[in-house]
């Protein structure tokens, strides 16, 4: 079976703000206040809550390495407590799933939000009994950009790990799939997006509508 493997933070849906939400929390815990700012830091949000961290430090002057460390526990904390206020599914993405499914594609996510997190905000968006594997980034000892967490997804979706595509937003997901040799799709409508063609994906993914045809184009259909 030929699988099409999907990044959730940033690709499937838009968490920035409710992550942003939880490093400031962080930061009030400091007596600092609100550091981050939702309308200029989307895209560090999408890089996990260690890069949150240290922006923030780094931006109040008192960046330490321990204390990123520190504080990470306590910032997961207050993500699981508020983990879908704002976040959504971007436009058109559970269409396309359902298009590859209905064509036979094994489909899953391989993130590197710890699964415990990823688990929960999939049931709360209501869209986890859609995909048949999900990986996070404890799932193995290994997370991305090791091909491994891609290479077992694939292989939980019953498929053939050097059959699949991986649909992401970022240089993480554009080395994935480079280590996995297989093609990458990167979306270009994340706060980042404008960053995405220098990456040099085997494809750039402007809207969801067109997602079913690029992986036709990249790995073929299943018998």
């Amino acid at each position: 079976m030929r699988t099409v493997v999907f990044d959730l933070d940033g690709t499937l849906a838009d968490t920035s703000q409710d992550l942003l939400a939880a490093a400031n929390a962080c930061f009030r815990d400091l007596g600092e206040g609100d550091v981050l700012i939702p309308e200029q830091d989307a895209g560090t949000a999408l890089r996990g809550g260690k890069a949150m961290l240290t922006l923030g430090l780094e931006r109040l002057g008192r960046y330490d390495a321990a204390l990123v460390d520190a504080y990470y526990p306590r910032l997961l904390e207050a993500y699981d407590a508020a983990i879908d206020t704002h976040t959504f599914l971007y436009p058109g993405a559970m269409d396309a799933v359902h298009v590859l499914l209905d064509r036979g594609y094994g489909v899953g996510i391989c993130t590197n939000k710890p699964e415990r997190l990823a688990e929960k905000l999939m049931q709360s968006l209501g869209v986890r009994d859609v995909f048949g594997a999900l990986v996070g980034a404890d799932t193995l000892p290994v997370r991305k950009p090791s091909p491994e967490p891609l290479f077992e997804t694939a292989r939980r979706l019953g498929g053939d790990p050097a059959k699949t595509v991986l649909i992401g937003d970022s240089v993480t997901d554009r080395e994935t799939a480079r280590a996995a040799s297989v093609p990458s799709v990167l979306v270009t409508f994340g706060p980042s997006g404008e960053d995405m063609a220098a990456l040099e994906p085997e494809a750039l993914l402007h809207s969801y509508d067109a997602l079913p045809d690029v992986v036709l184009r990249l790995i073929g259909q299943n018998p």
